[in-house]
C-alpha cells in the first residue's frame, strides 16, 4: 500500500503559508517541492502543468483541503509536499469555503498509476475530520509528518 509518508518529508512541509489567493498558493507549494527535493527541472514547467490542471477543475474538494497536483516530465518521480494557510485561501472549493490544508502531487507523466494511488490515499486520510483537525492543530512539520504517519498505521 503506498503511503503519503513515504512522499512527503519534513522539509516538504509548511505549515504557515504565506499567500493570500490561489496562484500564491501553488507557487510557493512548487517552490517547497523544489527546496526540499532538489529534483524539479524546471519549476516553470511544473507551475504550468499544475495551473493548467487546476483551470480544468479545482482541486479544491471541500471541507478546507485542497490537492493540487499535475503530471510533468519536471520530475522524475512522484512527490508530494503539504502547506497549512492559517488564514485560508479561496480556492475555489467544491463547497466554495476556504481552504487550509494542501497537498500538492507531482509526478512523471507515463506514472498514472502512483499519482492516482496518491490522490485516492490523500482523499481518504482527509476525509476523517479528526484527522483534518490534527493537521490544522499541528504547529511544527514534524507534527505534522507525525500525524499523517499514525493515521497511516490506523488505516494500514
Amino acid at each position: 500500500m503506498m503511503k503519503l509518508s513515504e512522499l512527503i518529508n519534513e522539509a516538504g512541509i509548511s505549515v504557515s503559508l504565506q499567500a493570500k489567493d490561489k496562484k500564491g498558493i501553488i507557487e510557493e507549494l512548487i517552490d517547497l517541492l523544489a527546496n526540499s527535493t532538489g529534483s524539479v527541472k524546471d519549476k516553470e514547467a511544473v507551475l504550468k502543468a499544475v495551473w493548467d490542471r487546476e483551470e480544468l477543475m479545482s482541486t479544491g474538494i471541500g471541507q478546507g483541503v485542497g490537492i493540487p497536483h499535475a503530471k510533468t516530465n519536471s520530475v522524475d518521480r512522484l512527490y508530494a509536499v503539504f502547506g497549512k494557510s492559517e488564514a485560508g485561501v479561496n480556492f475555489a472549493a467544491l463547497d466554495s469555503k476556504p481552504v487550509h490544508l494542501f497537498f500538492l502531487l507531482v509526478a512523471p507523466e507515463d506514472q498514472s498509476g502512483p499519482h492516482v494511488k496518491a490522490l485516492a490515499r490523500i482523499s481518504r486520510l482527509l476525509k476523517q475530520s479528526y484527522f483534518r483537525q490534527a493537521l490544522l492543530d499541528a504547529k511544527k512539520s514534524e507534527e505534522i509528518l507525525a500525524i499523517i504517519r499514525e493515521e497511516e498505521l490506523k488505516s494500514a
